[in-house]
């Protein structure tokens, strides 16, 4: 690791651990797709939360993210496309008047949706740039020869932590799947109250500012 500049490692890991475990967007977004799909949906989307997570990782790497901090225009039009993206997602389970479909039918259809969802609602998020960009240099020398290599090691080890709690996550939204299956009129309302909940978060990322 010292060849590639990264200090602290430990407290780095621990670091990503705590984060993770504060719940979020991403927490509640696994959650609600894997209670609402079954456990393989949730699993899809977390893939894509993570896929996203590259994005924003090679984005630090590559200083694009610093685009971001430097230009309002470019975190604002970012910002207010994640934050409009979320608000459709939420409307669309608002607007929901019937039962779901049949387990096979939605698990069929439903992984490429999440996992594409997964992405764009972490891709479309500048804060998770601008956090990319922030946080992983504390860990780096940027006197060392390389240090874009270890940010790219710190970025991939925070996605190892987070992958690993949204395989939770998506297997105890599968717990909930089985207790909906039985009463889809419960799942009808989950469909309300998550889709309240995505609204209010685009809502929040609308008013959010770059500093």
């Amino acid at each position: 690791m010292t060849a590639l500049g990264i200090q602290h490692f430990g407290a780095f890991l621990l670091a990503c651990i705590a984060l993770n475990l504060t719940p979020g967007l991403d927490t509640f977004y696994i959650l609600a797709r894997s209670g609402r799909e079954g456990p393989r949906v949730g699993l899809a989307a977390a893939l894509g939360i993570n896929a996203g997570c590259v994005v924003h990782t090679l984005a630090a790497v590559l200083g694009i993210s610093a685009i971001l901090m430097a230009s309002a225009l470019a975190f604002g039009m970012l910002k207010y496309l994640g934050a409009a993206y979320l608000v459709w997602i939420g409307l669309r389970m608002l607007l929901t008047r019937q039962a779901p479909r049949a387990q096979a039918v939605t698990q069929g259809q439903g992984l490429g949706a999440a996992f594409r969802q997964g992405m764009l609602t972490n891709v479309l998020n500048p804060k998770v740039a601008l956090f990319y960009l922030a946080f992983l240099p504390q860990f780096v020398a940027m006197h060392a020869p390389h240090p874009q290599w270890g940010l790219l090691v710190l970025g991939l080890s925070f996605i190892g932590t987070g992958l690993s709690w949204s395989l939770v996550l998506a297997l105890l939204g599968g717990r909930i799947h089985r207790l909906l299956e039985t009463r889809p009129r419960v799942g009808l309302w989950m469909d309300r109250f998550c889709g309240t909940v995505l609204c209010a978060f685009g809502v929040r990322l609308a008013l959010q500012r770059p500093g």
